[in-house]
C-alpha cells in the first residue's frame, strides 16, 4: 500500500528530496565528487557514510551533515543524489556534504535502538550513544575530507531531527551550528507514538509495520523484503475492527517487531520511555541552534516546542540558541511553496522566506563567518493575520495569559461564571469514537491539523463552547492550557481540548474553488490534543477516577501563534475519543495495552461550568 508508512515516507521525503531542488543529477554530478567511506566509531562499529566534494578546490568549505535511519540512498559512488541539503540554497552555496546511516539501520553496522539513551558519564569505548558517533564521525572527517575548513553543521527533520538534537550533548569542537528540525523528542508525551499517554495508534502501526521490522545483516533498501504488508479504504473502519491492542500483535506482528512489544509491556512513562527523552542532556552546549518546527507539523511539533526551551532553560543566557515556527505541516519549510495548507491561504510563500531569511543566514555565518547574525530569539508565523513576526523571546515577552471560561448553554467568556451546579452531560461510547476528520479516508492525513470542525460540533458526544463576535483582534502567542473540571460514570476516560477559529458568518469563498470549500461560518482548529485521563496527576502513577466525583483534569496543548479576527469567534470543543488518530480507552482503569475487547464500555460524562468548578482554557494573549 503506496500510503501505508506515513511516517516513513513523510521523513524520507524531507531528508531526501524537495520540490526547490534540482529534478535530475546533473547539476551535482557537474559540481561534486562522491565518495562512500566506512567511519569507525570508538567501540570499533563502523557506520556508513556517503560524502559530496565539491570540485572546485580552490577554496576550504565547511561540513553540512544529517545523520539517518531512513538511508543514504542511492547506494554506489557513481549513483548521485538528486539534491543535497535541505535547501536548495544550501547547494548553490557549497558544501561538503555528508549523509550517514545511523548504527544499525541499512549500511551500517551495529545494533539499532529507537530514540538511543543519551549517556552522560560514559565509562569506556563500548559505551557509545548518538553524541558519541556523531562525534567520532566528525573527528575522522576533519582529519580526512580535503578542503575542509575545519567547522561542521548538522540539520535534519523528523527522526534525523533527533539526530542533530542528540550531537549536542558533549559536542565536538568543530561543531558550530546545528538545527534541530521537527525533532523527535519524548514518544510518551507528545510526540509521534504517544500523546499524553494515548496511543497515536494509526501513525505507530504504519510505521512499525516497515520501520520497526528488523534486517538481518547490513542491506540497501531494494533488498528490504519483509515489511508488514497490509491495506484499507476506511481506517475509521479498519482500526474499529482490529479491537483493542492485543489484536494487532495477533493478526498482524507476531513476534516480529520487538519495538511494538517493548512499548506495549511499557504502558505508562517509566524508565523505558524516559531514558529516550533527550531534553535533559540538553545542557552546556557549545554549538549554536536553531531549532525549527510547524505550528500544523501532525508528528512532532511538540519537539519543536520543547527542545527550544530546554535548551533555552539549560544553557546561559549568551548561549545562541533560535526558534522558528511557521503555518507548516512536517517538513513543510522545505517545501517548494507553501502559501496554501488545506482549505487555508496564508498570504506569501512561507517555505521560501523562512530558506532564505533564516536557515541560509544561519548557516553561512557559523560555518563560513559570513553575513551579519541578525537572527531573532524567535521568529514565529502569526496565522489569522498571516505575518512574520521577531520576538526577543518566546513566549514573548509583551503577552499576559487569560483564561476563556466555559458558562452554560454553550457561551465562552473571559468572564468566570458564577452559578452553581451547572454542567453539561453526555455519553462517551467507545464502539462509536468520534472521528478525528471528516469524511473517509485511506491513511493519516496531515491537514487534519487545520480542517474544518463542523462535523465534529454535530454530534451529541462533543461539546461546543463560543465566545460572542469579536470587536477586534486577538493574537495568541505561546502557551495553551486546558483544565477541565469532570465527573465520569466509571474509571477513567481520554479528554480532547480543540481550539477553534469560527469564520464569519458571510465568509467569501476561495478563488478558484476546486474543492467547493464553504468558508462561511468555518471552524478551521487552531490546535487540539488529547490527554489520557488516569495521567492527570503522574505519568508514571496512573489513578482511576472515582465514578461520579468532580474530578481537575488540566493539561497542556502545545503553543500556538494564531490570530482571531474582528468579526470572528473563539471556539472550544471537548470530547472523549479521536479516532484512530488515538487508541480508544476502554474507560475503565486497566492497562490499555493489554485490553480485551470487551472491556470497553460506555460512560456517562459530565463537563462543569460553575463558581465553584470553572472549567477553562487559559491562552497567552499578545499585548
Amino acid at each position: 500500500m503506496k500510503k501505508l508508512l506515513l511516517l516513513t515516507v513523510a521523513a524520507l521525503w524531507c531528508t531526501l528530496t524537495f520540490a526547490q531542488a534540482p529534478k535530475d543529477t546533473s547539476y551535482i554530478r557537474d559540481h561534486y565528487t562522491k565518495m562512500e567511506k566506512y567511519i569507525t566509531m570508538r567501540d570499533g562499529k563502523k557506520l556508513f557514510t556517503s560524502i559530496y566534494l565539491p570540485k572546485d578546490q580552490s577554496k576550504k568549505y565547511p561540513i553540512l551533515m544529517t545523520r539517518t535511519p531512513y538511508t543514504v540512498s542511492p547506494y554506489g559512488e557513481n549513483n548521485y543524489r538528486k539534491s543535497l541539503g535541505q535547501n536548495s540554497l544550501l547547494l548553490e552555496e557549497g558544501f561538503i556534504f555528508v549523509y550517514q546511516d545511523v548504527r544499525g539501520k541499512w549500511m551500517s553496522e551495529g545494533d539499532y535502538i529507537d530514540v538511543r539513551p543519551n549517556i552522560d558519564n560514559k565509562k569506556g569505548k563500548q559505551q557509545v550513544d548518538e553524541s558519541s558517533d556523531t562525534y567520532d564521525t566528525i573527528d575522522w572527517m576533519i582529519k580526512n575530507l580535503p578542503n575542509n575548513n575545519g567547522k561542521v553543521g548538522i540539520e535534519g527533520i523528523s527522526y534525523p531531527g533527533f539526530y542533530s538534537t542528540a550531537s549536542l550533548p558533549n559536542a565536538h569542537p568543530a561543531l558550530k551550528a546545528v538545527s534541530p528540525q521537527a525533532p523527535v523528542t519524548d514518544w510518551f508525551i507528545g510526540d509521534d507514538f504517544h500523546h499524553n499517554g494515548a496511543l497515536f495508534i494509526m501513525d505507530a502501526f504504519s510505521f512499525i509495520t516497515s520501520f520497526g521490522v528488523p534486517r538481518p545483516k547490513p542491506i540497501i533498501p531494494a533488498q528490504f523484503k519483509t515489511a508488514i504488508k497490509f491495506k484499507y479504504p476506511d481506517n475509521y473502519k479498519f482500526y474499529l475492527n482490529l479491537g483493542a491492542l492485543p489484536n494487532y500483535k495477533k493478526h498482524y506482528f507476531g513476534d516480529s517487531v520487538k519495538f511494538w512489544n517493548d512499548m506495549m509491556a511499557h504502558p505508562n512513562y517509566d524508565s523505558f520511555w524516559q531514558d529516550m527523552n533527550i531534553r535533559p542532556h540538553l545542557k552546556n552546549l557549545t554549538p549554536a541552534t536553531m531549532v525549527v518546527g510547524g505550528f500544523f507539523d501532525a508528528e512532532d511539533c511538540f519537539g519543536a516546542l520543547h527542545v527550544f526551551d530546554a535548551i533555552e532553560k539549560q544553557n546561559p543566557a549568551g548561549h545562541k540558541n533560535m526558534l522558528v515556527m511557521g503555518p507548516w505541516f512536517h517538513g513543510g519549510w522545505e517545501s517548494v511553496d507553501i502559501q496554501h495548507f488545506g482549505d487555508q491561504d496564508f498570504g506569501s510563500n512561507t517555505s521560501k522566506w523562512f530558506r532564505e531569511n533564516l536557515e541560509l543566514p544561519f548557516f553561512k555565518y557559523y560555518l563560513k563567518g559570513e553575513g551579519e547574525l541578525d537572527l531573532p530569539k524567535a521568529a514565529i508565523f502569526i496565522s489569522g493575520s498571516n505575518e512574520w513576526k521577531k520576538f526577543s523571546k518566546w513566549p514573548p515577552e509583551n503577552s499576559i495569559e487569560k483564561t476563556l471560561y466555559f458558562q452554560a448553554n454553550g457561551k465562552l467568556s473571559f468572564d468566570a461564571p458564577t452559578g452553581g451546579d451547572s454542567f453539561d452531560e453526555y455519553v462517551s461510547d467507545p464502539s462509536s469514537p468520534v472521528p478525528y476528520q471528516d469524511g473517509v479516508q485511506s491513511h493519516r492525513t496531515r491537514e487534519y491539523m487545520l480542517d474544518d470542525q463542523r462535523f465534529a460540533g454535530r454530534r451529541p458526544d462533543v461539546k461546543t463552547y463560543q465566545t460572542d463576535t469579536l470587536t477586534s483582534d486577538i493574537t495568541l502567542t505561546g502557551p495553551v492550557v486546558a483544565d477541565l473540571f469532570s465527573s465520569i460514570s466509571t474509571t477513567d476516560a481520554d479528554y480532547v481540548v480543540k481550539l477553534i477559529d469560527v469564520f464569519p458568518d458571510n465568509y467569501p469563498n476561495p478563488t478558484p474553488n476546486p474543492k467547493n470549500v464553504t468558508m462561511a461560518s468555518y471552524e478551521m482548529l487552531v490546535r487540539g490534543e488529547i490527554f489520557r485521563g488516569k495521567f492527570r496527576n503522574s505519568f508514571e502513577k496512573p489513578e482511576p477516577f472515582i465514578p461520579g466525583k468532580v474530578t481537575e483534569v488540566k493539561y497542556n496543548l502545545p503553543d500556538v501563534g494564531h490570530t482571531f479576527r474582528k468579526g470572528h469567534r473563539i471556539m472550544i470543543q471537548v470530547q472523549n475519543s479521536w479516532f484512530p488518530l488515538a487508541d480508544r480507552n476502554p474507560q475503565q482503569f486497566e492497562d490499555i495495552n493489554q485490553a480485551k475487547d470487551s472491556d470497553f464500555q460506555k460512560s456517562t460524562i459530565r463537563i462543569y461550568h460553575d463558581g465553584q468548578n470553572k472549567s477553562s482554557v487559559k491562552v497567552t494573549v499578545l499585548q
